[in-house]
């Protein structure tokens, strides 16, 4: 069996990636938190990028569906709680 290794910290394959990828993981942040790749030394994160390229991401797809209004409305920050704009009214 040949073994193209991507990371060797972890010893995270070529295909452990394309395989984390296929199942919803398209940024090297996405792959590093399946697989901690490109969280030690960071020299893989290149090779990770390559392998990801720019093809399809079911993720990316679905966010350009959705639209960029609720993206934002997604993206509150952790701890933060989120306030209608009725509510800031209300504490004005």
């Amino acid at each position: 069996m040949n073994r193209v290794y991507v990371c060797s910290c972890f010893g995270i394959t070529e295909k452990q990636v394309k395989e984390h990828a296929e199942a919803g993981a398209c940024t090297p942040r996405q792959i590093a938190s399946v697989s901690k790749a490109g969280t030690d030394c960071g020299s893989c994160v290149r090779r990770i990028q390559g392998i990801l390229g720019r093809g399809a991401c079911p993720r990316r797809e679905l966010l350009e569906q959705r639209g960029a209004g609720v993206l934002s409305e997604e993206m509150t920050p952790v701890g933060a709680e989120a306030v209608s704009p009725g509510r800031l009214r209300e504490a004005a």
